[in-house]
């Protein structure tokens, strides 16, 4: 059989504090002591008002248009400019019906 020889090493109470972490440092995820709370909906309305004006009126991601595009979808709401231009046409065209048909009565 073999023999293990075991050497102990003996610390006073000030070296000891000083050699050994004894916060348990090392059992921390250092990624997540970074990472920040989640915002609650009214601190998000919050940050929302102050960076209201910071915000790009357009574009594909992180602007008015897309936060527009995405709470239509999800509340679904049509936003096709296409059919409110074709709604503004026919109002326009049954205004000046109205205009006519007032015009030619008063004649």
């Amino acid at each position: 059989m073999s023999q293990i020889f075991i050497q102990k090493q003996v610390f006073d109470k000030d070296t000891f504090e000083k050699v050994v972490d004894t916060q348990f440092s090392q059992l921390i995820n250092p990624l997540a002591s970074d990472v920040a709370e989640p915002l609650t909906v009214d601190e998000f309305f919050k940050l929302y008002e102050e960076i209201f004006y910071q915000i790009p009126k357009e574009g594909d991601i992180n602007s008015h248009r897309y936060i527009l595009e995405k709470e239509a979808d999800y509340l679904g709401v049509n936003l096709n400019n296409d059919d409110i231009q074709a709604l503004l046409d026919e109002i326009t065209t049954l205004r000046q019906t109205v205009l006519d048909t007032q015009t030619a009565l008063k004649g």
